[in-house]
């Protein structure tokens, strides 16, 4: 028996958009939850508030949690996020794991300001998505904006992208094809799975429900899924049942659907005005009264949708179709094995290759060559590019790095080539050069042979991060990708991997530098001292930055080396640091 499932993401346009936001390469400058009172006395601290540095201010617990009490529920901090006094440093010229999307934006997401997206409908500009936050503040979909504006003033009105969504939504069918089911539909707000024949692949039809709802919750989507015998009937129960998880039994569809509203049946507006002033509330009313009667009051159509929830008229699924793979393939009459054979193979493919991404306007940044041997066994080479590209001779030089990886045991007897990867490639504009100006020259493919002799890890770039931490102000990107602006604050060519205590330190609090301390058992006499610059903890993170404070100072010994110490504590108040001394990083 036929077995449907429908997948509802009911916030799918509000939280594509967040999503968006989060991977987005240059980190969002988030909009704080309110500024907090700063302290103008700073007691005994003496440290300048001109000149460059940034003492910051102590703030009293009771005046913060009071600001914050006076917020509105949706633009206060998280309590959950903030730790110790100090972290380990992560070297930025060492390797790192890549979360170029791991900024402050992620934190605050559930907190930010209420979204709404809008749509002009006729002359009237309406909210077509609404965030949760908005909602519990009084807005709803259909609303206009200049209500909602009026109701909130610090709203957060964009435009809805209903192609990108739509997009988006063909891209998840497609990710259904290929782990799920292999047909799978997208609609306006969800997918259509069809799961006859394949539900007891993911262990039966529970286990894949909850499945595709973690999966979901991990890319930050909102969904609702239900099974039943129809698409009617599936596609009602998940959008009105209230339910995120419904699994009706083979058979038992009609007593399902019996108790939700007309408007689950898929009706037009006018059906549905219709059914109110005849007083069919729910879809139980309508199954037992007669048909002709029926279909003169709500119109045929409501019938055919009907009978399509009960199955009595087939409701095929329009299936999404994936993209016929980029693949060319070399049989040879008699097996190969050395170096120059293969290479001359791989040549032949990579022009064939070529030629096939031409016609379809692509570019490949990931390529498998796959290498059939006699024994039965294969060997496989896959490499990556910096950017698209179909050029034949660089990827056969990329080919050439890794030629001795492959192992042709008795022989290679066919050999495949695929790309993985493939991006949009048009042509380019050229106005300098025909201008005469020099053109600026295309690293890209300098930058793929460095990779394929040194690996992907050891090449990347240093960008900075909107951050007052050390180590959270510098991150890895792409070696194309550019990268940010560096502070205006001085900073060591070198942070070391972990802050490293000091010990013996002689230093006059809480604003002289150190005279003298002990690092890695060697005694340094400081001649020179420059400080103290505070840099407080980031309070919207964890609890525990609420009072971090460091006080950090350039410092230079007999021997002309230049360190970068810094203090835990302002040398007053006892909560802000235990007055230990650091060592993070080194000048020159």
């Amino acid at each position: 028996m036929r077995r449907v499932a429908s997948l509802h993401l009911p916030m799918f346009a509000i939280e594509r958009v967040r999503r968006v936001e989060r991977s987005s390469k240059e980190p969002l400058k988030p909009r704080l939850p309110a500024a907090l009172p700063i302290d103008d006395d700073p007691g005994a601290c003496s440290v300048p508030r001109g000149g460059g540095w940034r003492p910051g201010a102590k703030w009293a617990r009771a005046q913060v949690d009071a600001q914050i009490a006076a917020l509105p529920k949706h633009r206060r901090p998280a309590a959950r996020e903030l730790g110790r006094h100090s972290e380990a440093a992560a070297h930025p010229f060492k390797s790192q794991v890549r979360r170029a999307d791991q900024t402050f934006a992620e934190a605050i997401t559930p907190h930010c300001q209420p979204l709404v997206l809008s749509e002009p409908v006729g002359r009237t500009l309406l909210a077509v998505a609404v965030c949760p936050a908005a909602e519990a503040l009084g807005l709803s979909t259909g609303m206009a904006i200049a209500h909602a504006r009026a109701l909130v003033s610090d709203l957060d009105i964009r435009a809805h992208d209903r192609a990108a969504d739509e997009l988006s939504l063909r891209r998840l069918a497609l990710h259904a094809t290929t782990h799920w089911t292999p047909i799978a539909a997208a609609s306006s707000d969800g997918l259509l799975l069809d799961l006859t024949g394949t539900a007891h692949l993911h262990g039966g039809e529970e286990r894949f429900c909850r499945r595709v709802i973690r999966f979901l919750k991990r890319l930050g989507f909102t969904g609702r899924i239900a099974v039943a015998d129809t698409v009617g009937a599936a596609h009602a129960i998940a959008r009105y049942s209230g339910r995120a998880m419904a699994i009706v039994p083979m058979g038992q569809g009609a007593q399902a659907i019996a108790v939700l509203p007309v408007a689950a049946l898929r009706l037009e507006d006018r059906a549905i005005d219709a059914a109110k002033r005849f007083g069919l509330d729910r879809v139980g009313d309508l199954l037992g009264l007669p048909r002709a009667p029926l279909a003169r009051r709500l119109g045929r159509p409501a019938i055919e949708r009907l009978d399509q929830a009960l199955g009595r008229i087939a409701e095929p699924i329009d299936p999404v179709l994936p993209r016929d793979p980029v693949v060319v393939e070399r049989r040879l009459l008699e097996p190969i094995a050395t170096a120059e054979a293969i290479l001359q193979v791989a040549g032949d493919l990579c022009d064939d290759l070529s030629a096939m991404l031409r016609t379809r306007g692509l570019g490949a940044r990931a390529i498998r060559l796959s290498c059939l041997r006699v024994d039965g066994g294969a060997q496989h080479v896959a490499f990556g590019t910096a950017k698209a590209t179909r050029d034949p001779r660089h990827l056969l030089r990329l080919i050439s790095l890794r030629i001795d990886r492959i192992e042709p045991g008795f022989g290679i007897e066919a050999m495949r080539m695929e790309a993985l990867r493939t991006e949009t490639l048009s042509a380019a504009e050229m106005p300098a050069i025909l201008a005469g100006e020099p053109a600026t020259p295309d690293i890209a493919s300098a930058i793929d042979q460095l990779v394929g002799r040194v690996g992907s890890a050891a090449l990347f770039r240093v960008s900075a991060v909107e951050s007052d931490v050390p180590e959270r102000a510098v991150r890895q990107i792409g070696p194309l990708e550019p990268p940010l602006g560096w502070p205006i604050y001085s900073r060591p060519a070198r942070l070391l991997r972990r802050p490293e205590p000091l010990h013996r330190v002689i230093a006059l609090l809480p604003d002289a530098p150190p005279r003298r301390f002990e690092w890695r058992g060697a005694i340094h006499r400081v001649v020179a001292g420059d400080g103290p610059e505070r840099i407080h903890g980031e309070w919207w993170r964890r609890d525990g930055e609420v009072w971090a404070v460091r006080d950090y100072f350039r410092l230079e010994d007999e021997t002309g080396a230049r360190f970068w110490v810094f203090r835990r504590g302002d040398g007053v108040d006892s909560e802000t640091g235990d007055l230990s001394w650091y060592l993070h990083g080194l000048f020159g």
